[in-house]
C-alpha cells in the first residue's frame, strides 16, 4: 500500500501565491528595519541545549524541540537512567542540541561570541524560522517565522521609542490597524512586592499574562495553585481592573506602588516612553496595559505587545528590554531591547482582511507564446530586453496548442501575452494581447515594454 504523504501538525506548505504574500510581509518589515539603521544577521537553526535551557521559564523549557544525538544517542545513558522518572536529566544526555525557540537568546549568544567585532550600540535584525513543541491551533504553529529587531549596548529609553515607531510604521504600511500595548516588568515586580509576594513574581506574571485568554477567575485559581496567598490575590484584584487613559492609569498605579522603589522606576520609564511617543504622530493607538506580562523570564524593563483590531488573533508582535540576558553567557552589564514580528500571524491577518495589494503577488507580467522553433528564436532576445527593463516574463517552453498556452496564462493570472508569427517577424514587431480586456495590438519592442510597464 502506498503511504499517503503528510507533514507534521503545526507546520505548513506554502504555494507560490502564498510565498508571494509572505515575501510582501518580509520585504515590508525588512525595508522599515533598514530605514532605522538595523543590520541583518543569521544564526543556526540548531543551538546547544545548554544555550536554550533555563532562558524561557519552566513552561518554555517544556516546549523546546530536542534533537537526539547522532549515532548512538544512548552512549552516555546508563541502564539505571532509563528507570528515572525525571526525564530532563535523561534528555540532557541523549539530546545535546535543540531547535531554537526564538531569535533573542541565539542573538545574545551571538553578541557574546562576536563582541570584539561589533560596534556598540549594535542594531541587528533577523528574519528566520523558530520551533516550539506547542499544541497547534488557529494562529499558533510549531514552526513559524519571527522578524526580530534588537538594540544592545544602550540603556536609553529612546531605543524603546524607536522600536514602537518601527512597529507603527510596519503596520501602517501593511494597512493593519493595531493596538500597541506597553507595560514594564519593574511595575509587575513592584506589584508583587506591595501585595507581599515578591518571591512569586514569575508565577504572578505567567498567570496574569493569560488574563485575556482564560479570564480573571481562572487566573486567580492558577495563582492560588502556585502558592500565592488569598490576601495577596485579593489585593491584586483592583490593580488588574484599573481603567482610564494612559496618564490616569499611571497616576493610579503610582499611588499603589508609592512604597516600591523598583515599581516607581517602572512607572517613570513607562511615562517617559508614552510621553515621547505622544509627540511622534503615530498612526496607531498606544495603550498602557497593566495586565500585559509576557511570560518570558528574561524581560527586565519595558515590555510590548501588539494586537490586530479588526480580526480576532493573538499577539502579532511582542518584545521588551532584557538587561541581563548576555550575562548568562559570561558578558554581564550589556543592556538590550528588542521586538519580534510574528510573520505567520500577520500573514493570517492580512489574508482574513484581504489587505494584500495586487502588485504584491509577483506574478509573471508577460508570457511569450511558443509557435515553434523559429518563432521562439525571434522572441527570446525580446524577452531578454523585457527582463532588463524589469518586466517579469517567460517564454512558454513547448510548442503546444494555443488553448493550452492561454489556459496557462489565465491560471497564473498573467495580464499580457505576446504572440509572434510570420507577419510580426517580417515587420520586426509583436502582437500584445491584454488578457483582461481581450484587446490586442501589434507593437515594436519598445512599445511592448512601455505598455506592459504601464
Amino acid at each position: 500500500m502506498v503511504q499517503k504523504p503528510s507533514i507534521p501538525k503545526g507546520t505548513r506548505d506554502f504555494t507560490p501565491a502564498e510565498m508571494a504574500k509572505r515575501n510582501y510581509i518580509f520585504n515590508t518589515i525588512r525595508e522599515v528595519f533598514a530605514l532605522y539603521g538595523f543590520q541583518q544577521i543569521e544564526t543556526p537553526a540548531l543551538e546547544q541545549m545548554q544555550t536554550l535551557m533555563g532562558k524561557y521559564g519552566e513552561e518554555g523549557d517544556k516546549l523546546l524541540f530536542k534533537i537526539l544525538n547522532s549515532g548512538d544517542y544512548l552512549a552516555k545513558v546508563k541502564p539505571e537512567d532509563l528507570q528515572d522518572p525525571q526525564l530532563l536529566p535523561l534528555a540532557a544526555r541523549m539530546c545535546e542540541k535543540g531547535l531554537r525557540y526564538d531569535l533573542t537568546v541565539p542573538f545574545a549568544r551571538f553578541v557574546v561570541m562576536h563582541r570584539d567585532q561589533l560596534q556598540l550600540p549594535f542594531k541587528r535584525y533577523q528574519i528566520q524560522p523558530v520551533w516550539r513543541a506547542d499544541r497547534p491551533q488557529k494562529g499558533r504553529y510549531r514552526e513559524f517565522y519571527q522578524c526580530d529587531a534588537d538594540i544592545v549596548g544602550s540603556d536609553s529609553l529612546l531605543n524603546e521609542v524607536e522600536l514602537m515607531q518601527i512597529v507603527d510604521t510596519v503596520f501602517a504600511r501593511l494597512g493593519i490597524r493595531v493596538a500597541i500595548k506597553i507595560n514594564n516588568r519593574k511595575i509587575l515586580s513592584g506589584i508583587a512586592e506591595v501585595i507581599g509576594e515578591a518571591d512569586k513574581i514569575v508565577d504572578i506574571t505567567v498567570a496574569i499574562d493569560k488574563l485575556e485568554k482564560i479570564g480573571i477567575d481562572n487566573v486567580n485559581a492558577e495563582l492560588a495553585a502556585n502558592g500565592v496567598g488569598s490576601e495577596a490575590i485579593e489585593k491584586l484584584q483592583p490593580i488588574l481592573r484599573l481603567s482610564g487613559g494612559n496618564n490616569e492609569k499611571l497616576d493610579d498605579i503610582s499611588k499603589v506602588l508609592a512604597q516600591s522603589e523598583v515599581g516607581m522606576k517602572g512607572v517613570e520609564e513607562t511615562r517617559v516612553i508614552l510621553n515621547t511617543l505622544a509627540n511622534c504622530q503615530l498612526a496607531n493607538v498606544v495603550e498602557f496595559d497593566l495586565t500585559l506580562a509576557r511570560g518570558l523570564n528574561y524581560y527586565t524593563g519595558a515590555i510590548f505587545e501588539v494586537k490586530a483590531l479588526d480580526t480576532p488573533m493573538g499577539s502579532i508582535t511582542g518584545g521588551g528590554r532584557y538587561d541581563n540576558l548576555t550575562g548568562i553567557f559570561g558578558m554581564p552589564g550589556l543592556s538590550g531591547v528588542g521586538i519580534s514580528f510574528g510573520a505567520d500571524r500577520i500573514f493570517d491577518v492580512l489574508n482574513t482582511l484581504d489587505l494584500y495589494p495586487k502588485d504584491a503577488m509577483e506574478t509573471t507580467q508577460l508570457l511569450f507564446v511558443n509557435f515553434g522553433e523559429k518563432e521562439t528564436a525571434y522572441c527570446l532576445p525580446m524577452a531578454a530586453k523585457c527582463r532588463e527593463a524589469g518586466i517579469r516574463c517567460e517564454v512558454f517552453p513547448d510548442k503546444a496548442k494555443m488553448k493550452k498556452q492561454m489556459s496557462y496564462a489565465n491560471a497564473k493570472a498573467i495580464p499580457f501575452v505576446a504572440l509572434a508569427g510570420d507577419n510580426e517577424m517580417s515587420e520586426g514587431k509583436i502582437t500584445l494581447k491584454d488578457m483582461n480586456s481581450g484587446e490586442q495590438q501589434m507593437v515594436d519592442p519598445q512599445q511592448l515594454i512601455q505598455l506592459v510597464r504601464k
